[in-house]
């Protein structure tokens, strides 16, 4: 089959690997229907140094699954399923708390294991990683299902960890795809002002679409005067950062309301945050982290396909599986927003 890899920065492959197979009872094999190219892949597309080895790539899609192991009982060959961005055995305790993320038998995408860019992948824990979607759905709904394995539960990870309530001030920092489904998600829980925190006028539009009320183009100190004179000196109750970098979490700590909230989803590319005693005397909170994406699917699966939501807008490109480092590329020099790929 065919499959990415990367070798460094800048260098994406895509070759002919060994299909994959069952290697453990709890297994399934998922022909792939609709993979892409997440964010955070385009920091080791930046950065990583030259491997002789390529690393499988992806993390997010969803499929067909084609061969069960024998203790997946719950599932069927032939479920069209979700596979969340993080392998989850579904009963461990963290499981059960709604922690997917930290469970004590999990893993992750793609390295030396399958990955989501590819025809087909093993997926391990299948009963407690996928999410199976019930039959006869439209298959206009694959881009929003798509983004439910990662960008838009990530987007509503940060909204439920910043504790909206309807009538708040809501500050989105980012216009890629997560920071476009944290809009998403903090309309649905009710904010009455969203803004939008970005400098691309196609994304921006979007967000508008999706519910932002008001965008901030500006950056850094003007980008912060800006939001303090659209929220009346007082800044906004939560502060959904979808960056990851330092300068995203210094705008965050100085547009957030005293007693607010910055909830924080953007892959950290820094060590320190900076918060000390100026931050502890105005009681803010500071919380976020990776999403457990296995935990929101079931809340959000009937939202797409009763129409309610349509986070699959965020996919602005669709590209073959040879096409993907092209994609990359695309993503890099942000002519894209987000990469979907068909196999």
């Amino acid at each position: 089959m065919r499959a990415t890899l990367m070798y460094g920065a800048g260098d994406v492959r895509v070759e002919t690997v060994a299909d994959p197979v069952i290697q453990e009872p709890t297994d399934a094999i998922v022909r792939i229907v609709a993979g892409c190219i997440c964010g955070s892949d385009l920091w080791p597309y930046a950065s990583r140094e030259a491997t002789e080895e390529g690393s499988r790539m992806g993390h997010e899609f969803v499929g067909v699954i084609e061969e069960l192991g024998s203790e997946t009982t719950d599932l069927a060959i032939g479920d069209f399923v979700i596979v969340p961005f993080v392998v989850s055995d579904g009963t461990c305790d963290f499981c059960r708390e709604g922690l997917q993320t930290s469970c004590r038998h999990g893993g992750h995408w793609g390295g030396d294991q399958d990955g989501g860019q590819g025809e087909r992948a093993r997926v391990p824990q299948a009963s407690g990683t996928v999410v199976v979607v019930p039959v006869g759905f439209d298959e206009k709904f694959i881009p929003s299902l798509l983004s439910l394995s990662d960008v838009m539960s990530t987007g509503y990870h940060a909204a439920k960890k910043a504790q909206i309530e309807p009538g708040q001030t809501v500050a989105v920092i980012g216009d890629g795809a997560v920071g476009l489904s944290a809009v998403i998600a903090a309309k649905l829980m009710g904010a009455s002002r969203i803004i939008l925190l970005g400098r691309h006028e196609a994304r921006t539009n979007l967000g508008r679409e999706f519910g932002a009320t008001e965008v901030v183009a500006e950056r850094g100190d003007e980008a912060i005067a800006r939001v303090l004179e659209l929220t009346d000196g007082d800044g906004a109750h939560a502060v959904l950062e979808a960056v990851g970098l330092r300068p995203a979490i210094e705008t965050a700590i100085a547009i957030v309301r005293d007693g607010g909230v910055i909830s924080r989803v953007g892959v950290p590319q820094f060590t320190e945050v900076p918060i000390g005693r100026r931050e502890f005397m105005r009681n803010i909170t500071l919380t976020g982290g990776v999403a457990p994406a296995r935990a929101y699917i079931d809340e959000l699966l009937p939202l797409v396909l009763d129409g309610t939501i349509e986070p699959g807008r965020v996919f602005d490109r669709t590209i073959g599986i040879d096409e993907v480092p092209a994609g990359y590329q695309a993503m890099a020099d942000r002519e894209a927003l987000k990469v979907l790929i068909r196999p």
